[in-house]
C-alpha cells in the first residue's frame, strides 16, 4: 500500500496522544518532531513539510485542544483535516466541454503509465454512459500505438490512428476531427513519453495543445518516484498549465510524497488515482478517504462504493440465506470468490478497513492469488453433482478432480475439509444468532475464529 511506512509511523504518534487525559505544549511539539521526520522520509517536500507542520502546530497549541476532554482526539482530528486540505481538500472532478467532444490530452515521462491510464479514464467514461474517443499519438515508443488499440478492444472503445508515420500533430487534429463527424463526446490523446527538459517534444505538445484547445492537460505521475515527480510536474505546468494529475502504481512500495507534495507545489489537483496494470476504471482521487487511510482510520466510503459497483445485491441477499441455512454448496462458493474478486486485491481491501494497520496478523496478510486459481481449479473440475453434494466423492472422484486441476488428492482432500468445516461454522453461527441477539456469549464466539477458511 502507498503511505504503508508514514501510516505506520503516524499511528504509533497519535496513539500515544490518544491514551493522555491532559495534552502539553511539549507533548505537541514531541509529536510534531516525529510527524516531521515521518513525512520528510515518505519524500514530502521539505517546504511542504515545514508549512504544515506550522499550521498544524498553530491549531493544536490553541484552546480547542488544551481544553478538551480528549486532547488526543482533537490533534488526531487537525492532523486529519490538515492532510486532507494539502492533498485538495475534495474531489476535484473531470472538467466538461459546453460543447461536446470535451478535449483529455495525457502528458507525463516515458514509463509513468500514460497508454494504460488513458485506457482505464476511457473505460472509465464508458461505464458512466459517455461515447469516447482513444487518439493513438505515440509515435515513438515501439508497439504504443498497438498496446492502445489492445487496450481499446478490451474495453470496447475505437482507437484513432495514423500510424507512426505521420506527426502527432496531424494524427490530434485529425482525430479531434473524427470524433466531431463520429458523435463522441469524449476525446483522450495519448501522447509520448517526453522529459520536460526536451525543447523538441515539449514544443510538438505545445502544437498539440494549440490545435485541440484540450479541456483538460492531465499529467501522469508515477507515485514511485517520490520528491522527483514534483519537479517534474511543476515544469509540466510552468510549460502547459495543467489542469489535474493522474498518479499511477499507489499500489507499490512506495513512500507517497508525490501525493502529499504535488496539489502544494503546483496548485494542481490530484484528480485520479491508479493502481496495478489491469485495466480497471481509474479511481477518483478523495483526499479526505486517503488522509482517513493514512492516519488508520479506514475507507469505509470507497469500500462501500466498490461493493455497490461490483456486487449483485439479490445474488447477495441469496448467498446470506444460504450460508443462514447450511444450503451453502460448492457451486455458491465459486460464484462468492469471483463476486469478491470484482473488489479488487483481497490486501488492498484490507487497508480500507479502520484499524487494519494496528493489527499486526492483518498487516503480514499476503493474499497468494495462485492459491485462489488453484480453489477455482478445483472447484471447476467437479460436476455439477459433486458442487451440489460433496459428500459422494470418494477416492476415485478426488482423484479424477485432482488430475482435471492440476493438482494432488491431497489438495482436493484439505479444501473439502476446510469447505466442511466452513459450512459447520456456518451452521454454528447461525444458530447463535437466536431473535434476541448472539446466544453462546464470548466462549462460542472463541470458538468459531480458530476456523480456517479454504483459502
Amino acid at each position: 500500500m502507498a503511505f504503508e511506512g508514514l501510516a505506520s509511523r503516524l499511528q504509533n504518534v497519535f496513539g500515544k496522544l490518544r491514551g493522555k487525559g491532559k495534552v502539553s505544549e511539549e507533548d505537541v511539539n514531541e509529536a510534531m518532531r516525529e510527524v516531521r521526520l515521518a513525512l520528510l522520509e515518505a519524500d514530502v517536500n521539505f517546504k511542504v513539510v515545514k508549512d504544515f507542520i506550522a499550521k498544524v502546530k498553530d491549531r493544536a497549541i490553541g484552546q480547542e485542544v488544551m481544553k478538551s476532554f480528549t486532547p488526543g482526539m482533537v490533534v488526531v482530528d487537525i492532523v486529519n483535516k490538515e492532510l486532507t486540505e494539502l492533498m485538495g481538500g475534495t474531489n476535484s472532478k473531470l472538467a466538461k466541454a459546453n460543447k461536446p467532444p470535451t478535449v483529455i490530452l495525457m502528458a507525463g515521462l516515458q514509463g509513468a503509465g500514460k497508454t494504460t491510464s488513458s485506457g482505464k479514464l476511457a473505460k472509465l467514461l464508458l461505464k458512466e454512459k459517455h461515447r469516447p474517443l482513444l487518439i493513438a499519438g505515440d509515435i515513438y515508443r515501439p508497439a504504443a500505438i498497438k498496446q492502445l488499440q489492445v487496450l481499446g478492444e478490451q474495453i470496447g472503445v475505437p482507437v484513432f490512428t495514423l500510424g507512426d508515420q505521420t506527426s502527432p500533430v496531424e494524427i490530434a487534429r485529425a482525430g479531434l476531427q473524427h470524433a466531431k463527424d463520429n458523435n463522441h463526446d469524449y476525446v483522450i490523446i495519448d501522447t509520448a513519453g517526453r522529459l520536460h527538459i526536451d525543447e523538441a517534444l515539449m514544443e510538438e505538445l505545445h502544437q498539440i495543445h494549440s490545435i485541440t484547445k484540450p479541456d483538460e492537460v492531465l499529467l501522469v505521475i508515477d507515485a514511485m518516484t517520490g520528491q522527483e515527480a514534483v519537479n517534474v510536474a511543476q515544469s509540466f505546468h510552468s510549460q502547459l498549465e495543467l489542469t489535474g494529475v493522474v498518479l499511477t502504481k499507489l499500489d507499490g512500495d512506495t513512500r507517497g510524497g508525490a501525493a502529499l507534495s504535488v496539489k502544494a507545489v503546483t496548485g494542481c489537483p490530484i484528480k485520479f488515482a491508479a493502481t496495478g496494470e489491469k485495466i480497471e476504471p481509474l479511481e477518483p482521487f478523495y483526499p479526505d478517504r486517503m488522509a482517513s487511510r493514512i492516519l488508520g482510520m479506514g475507507d469505509m466510503l470507497s469500500l462501500i462504493e466498490k461493493a455497490q459497483s461490483s456486487i449483485d445485491a439479490e445474488k447477495a441477499a441469496e448467498m446470506e440465506r444460504k450460508m443462514r441455512t447450511a444450503e451453502f454448496t460448492f457451486e455458491d462458493f465459486l460464484e462468492q470468490m469471483e463476486q469478491v474478486r470484482k473488489l479488487g486485491p483481497l490486501d488492498q481491501l484490507f487497508d480500507m478497513l479502520p484499524g487494519m494497520g494496528k493489527m499486526k496478523d492483518m498487516k503480514n496478510v499476503k493474499v497468494d492469488e495462485k492459491q485462489i486459481g488453484r480453489v477455482e481449479a478445483i472447484v471447476k473440475s467437479m460436476t455439477k453433482e459433486e458442487k451440489q453434494k460433496p459428500e459422494i466423492m470418494n477416492h476415485s472422484r478426488r482423484k479424477r478432480i485432482a488430475t482435471g486441476s492440476g493438482t494432488t488428492v491431497a489438495d482436493v482432500n484439505r479444501l473439502i475439509k476446510q469447505f466442511d468445516d466452513m459450512r459447520k461454522m456456518m451452521k454454528q453461527f447461525s444458530s447463535m444468532m437466536g431473535p434476541k441477539g448472539p446466544k453462546g456469549g464470548l466462549k462460542g464466539l472463541k470458538g468459531m475464529m480458530g476456523k480456517k477458511f479454504p483459502f
